[in-house]
């Protein structure tokens, strides 16, 4: 229950993206053996059931089995969907609605099977159960009982009745009980062969009736059975005579039609939402039979049976109808349709029931807009209001509208960052609509949709809200990478607004130009048909029949397999880069905070401040000793490795370091000089590299925390490496102390540019799958940046309390390095 099967739904730990793999590649070649025997998970079914839209904590989208499991071990479903349950659900909510809890164990008890050794039936057994409790029944895969069953009723009629409707003609009962006896209602079925492809529909508000029921309504399916003399009518469970005192009588062999029966949500006029409340536990869902001409080709009549002997409220509508007037196909452009919208028209002599397909609705970061109107319904008063039904076939969802008049339409259909699935799809089915309308009325229905803007944005941030913990860094990377290069050749370290705006006008537009047209390029990769796996020299390797799958190809940049969606990567850009101005000043204000409050705190009275001006000036940052220093990263780093997890430990590091800025901003404004604000500078861009990093470590810092409220202390051994911290510790460290990052005239200078700017590429390219190889990648740009404060000291264990100790300005200066 909306577990998120085909990918994690964050990616960063590195321990989660391994265990995924590892679980996912079991799956994907225990399924792609040859033999059953070779299978683990041959008796093995997984139904994967999602809550929608309506699950904020993961996207449904994730909970897909299409890329694991084959359709004969397992299915996707949404609650939605589910058989009166009929609405989505959010995280937590899916393990405690009652409708859905129902449904759940009476699938469960409806598996099991005690006189086998595994006490379940068998696999096939097990599928065919669960489809029948979790999918609608209109699904292709759905199996219809009818042809499996043996005649069960004979029902007898008089020779003369005038209750056979003619070839072509709707049944339409708008009361029960008018004859005040049980009356039959005989629709012959087509013969095969009939001009146009035909099915049958049924539709009434009331429950059909299994042989033996005292209801009002049954449903038979009949066969002309003659009784010769000497045959006996008691093969037959039940014997239904209606032929009243005629002498003359016809014999009907028939089966029973409840056992196919599809539940749909009741649309009246009162109907305000598909399910139903405790209050509304009375309100009877609507009862409908749908069948191919092919799957009751062997009977000759539908028998719809009023069995109530007294006129009681209720209604039937029963029809042949040609599936090329009640099946449509729009080939609608996605582009058209965001430019002009679509409109249908459904006449006024139409089938009781009509779908309509648009292959090119198939993305789920799309909403759109569906409003119906009608003229009425004339002199007779409509029998239901319209219901719709929108549904996808891969994964099986569907949503019922109940009194539609205006609908939100949204799907769960080809969504960014998924693997392909193992089932090769050349044509994408996209978005159906399916209506059920009183065609009693006839009145045209008109039928417009529109692209719902805001709920689009809505599913975009819904599928990317992770990409905001990894793009900025793009923007951030490229900043640095700027500052460092102008500081290394003119000594002046500038502000990050700064930088920022020089690389709006060069660096950046030209990498989300260079990165669009990259994205451009893997969405048709992804979309092109899949190419036969290399047979080798000779052709002794490999089946020529088998295609290679790529399950990663899905997972760089913004994920898309659509080349339409080429402006996404520009958007996020544009959203990225408002979102690092607000965080820069957000830091810049709290900083701007601390340094008054630390102003504040640390005035001293007239004569502490005259003696001061008597001794000589003390330097601005005033550190505690070498000694306190080391002994204090040591235990920290101990404890790293013991205790608490390095994430922890970068917290700390967060804190210490905007402590630091909040110092540097304070002398950068009391002393103002190039070399306190270079300082400053520097001190505030680490900072916010390293709360762009902070989202990656704070999930597994919340797990950590809750972990000790509820005593479970098992470490990850991956979260107590040292090296994984001990760069920005030592960095941090050297911060506090006031030394300024030293100069780098020769050609190393190059490699800091090179090292921001493969954690640019890298953020944007592979940041939303493996964002934990981001903390990682900006771990060795702090090792760089320490290695180049230590190139500045002997590497001598003199050398090593030198870079914790405050220098003077005219030492600094001496060895390249600057103090403010």
């Amino acid at each position: 229950m909306s577990a998120p099967h085909a990918r994690p739904p964050v990616s960063f730990d590195a321990e989660i993206v391994r265990t995924y793999k590892q679980i996912n590649d079991y799956w994907r070649q225990a399924y792609s053996q040859k033999w059953a025997n070779n299978n683990p998970l041959w008796h093995v079914t997984l139904i994967s059931i999602a809550g929608g839209g309506l699950d904020t904590v993961v996207p449904s989208d994730y909970a897909s089995l299409e890329s694991l499991v084959p359709d004969t071990h397992g299915f996707t479903v949404f609650t939605s969907s589910v058989p009166n349950v009929w609405t989505g659900m959010d995280h937590q909510a899916i393990l405690w609605c009652d409708q859905f809890r129902k449904v759940v164990v009476r699938s469960l008890y409806d598996v099991i099977d005690v006189n086998r050794p595994a006490q379940t039936k068998p696999r096939a057994e097990r599928m065919r159960s669960f489809k029948k409790w979790y999918l609608t029944g209109m699904e292709a895969v759905a199996e219809k009982t009818l042809s499996q069953k043996e005649p069960t009723t004979l029902l007898t009629l008089e020779d003369n009745s005038n209750s056979i409707i003619a070839q072509g003609e709707r049944l339409t009962l708008r009361k029960f009980g008018q004859s005040h006896k049980p009356r039959a209602h005989l629709l012959p079925i087509p013969p095969q062969g009939s001009p146009g492809s035909k099915r049958f529909t049924l539709l009434t508000d009331q429950r059909l009736d299994r042989p033996g029921d005292s209801g009002k309504l049954e449903v038979l399916f009949c066969s002309v059975f003659p009784l010769h003399p000497g045959q006996s009518a008691t093969l037959f469970s039940m014997n239904m005579d209606l032929s009243g005192d005629s002498s003359g009588s016809t014999r009907l062999a028939c089966k029973n039609a409840a056992s196919d029966v599809i539940s749909l949500p009741a649309s009246t006029r009162t109907s305000k939402r598909p399910y139903y409340l405790d209050e509304e536990a009375e309100i009877q869902p609507f009862s409908y039979l749908q069948y191919d001409l092919e799957d009751i080709i062997d009977h000759q009549f539908v028998a719809v049976v009023d069995k109530a002997v007294d006129p009681t409220p209720g209604w039937v509508l029963a029809e042949f109808s040609d599936n090329l007037q009640s099946h449509k196909v729009r080939s609608l452009g996605l582009r058209r349709l965001l430019a002009f919208g679509m409109k249908i028209k459904l006449p006024a002599t139409r089938p009781m029931v009509e779908e309509v397909k648009i292959p090119a609705l198939h993305s789920s970061l799309l909403a759109y807009n569906l409003e119906m109107s009608s003229h009425g319904c004339g002199d007779e008063p409509e029998l239901f209001t319209p219901l719709l039904r929108q549904y996808i076939s891969d994964p099986y969802e569907s949503k019922y509208f109940v009194n539609v008049k205006q609908a939100n339409i949204n799907l769960h259909g080809v969504s960014p960052f998924m693997p392909p699935p193992l089932k090769h799809k050349n044509i994408q089915d996209g978005l159906s609509l399916q209506f059920w309308t009183d065609p009693t009325c006839n009145s045209s229905i008109h039928i417009s949709m529109k692209v719902d803007v805001p709920g689009s944005l809505g599913k975009l941030y819904m599928r990317y809200r992770t990409v905001f913990a990894a793009f900025p860094l793009l923007v951030v990377a490229l900043v640095l990478r700027k500052q460092f290069r102008v500081y290394d050749e003119t000594g002046i370290f500038m502000s990050f607004s700064e930088s920022l705006d020089l690389c709006l006008r060069q660096s950046l537009p030209l990498v989300l130009v260079a990165l669009t047209c990259l994205s451009i390029s893997f969405a048709q990769t992804s979309s092109s048909p899949r190419q036969p796996v290399s047979n080798g020299f000779w052709g002794w390797r490999g089946n020529a029949t088998e295609s290679q799958i790529d399950f990663t190809k899905n997972d760089l940049l913004v994920g898309s397999q659509d080349p339409f969606f080429w402006f996404m990567v520009p958007m996020i850009g544009l959203v990225c880069v408002g979102a690092c101005v607000m965080i820069n000043y957000a830091a810049l204000a709290i900083t701007q905070m601390l340094s008054i409050l630390y102003g504040w705190l640390s005035i001293k009275p007239a004569w502490l401040r005259n003696d001061d001006r008597r001794r000589a000036p003390s330097p601005a940052f005033a550190p505690s000793t070498p000694r306190r220093r080391v002994l204090t990263t040591a235990i920290l780093l101990f404890l790293v490795s013991t205790v608490i997890p390095y994430q922890f430990a970068y917290l700390v590091a967060c804190l210490v370091q905007i402590a630091t800025c909040t110092r540097a901003l304070r002398f950068a404004n009391e002393a103002r000089s190039n070399t306190n604000s270079n300082f400053h500078n520097y001190a505030h861009s680490i900072l916010i590299l390293m709360l762009w990093i902070l989202p990656i470590n704070l999930p597994i810092l919340v797990v950590w925390v809750h972990n000790l409220a509820v005593h479970w202390l098992t470490p990850f051994s991956s979260h107590h490496n040292v090296l994984s911290i001990m760069p920005f510790i030592l960095l941090v460290e050297t911060l506090t102390s006031g030394k300024m990052v030293p100069r780098v005239t020769s050609r190393l200078r190059h490699l800091t540019s090179v090292f921001f700017f493969c954690i640019a590429i890298y953020a944007a390219v592979y940041g939303v799958t493996y964002a934990y190889m981001l903390y990682y990648l900006v771990n060795f740009v702090a090792a760089w940046l320490v290695a180049i404060h230590f190139s500045t000291s002997s590497w001598t264990l003199a050398g090593l309390g030198s870079m914790f100790e405050a220098e003077g300005a005219d030492t600094a200066r001496n060895k390249g390095g600057k103090s403010p």
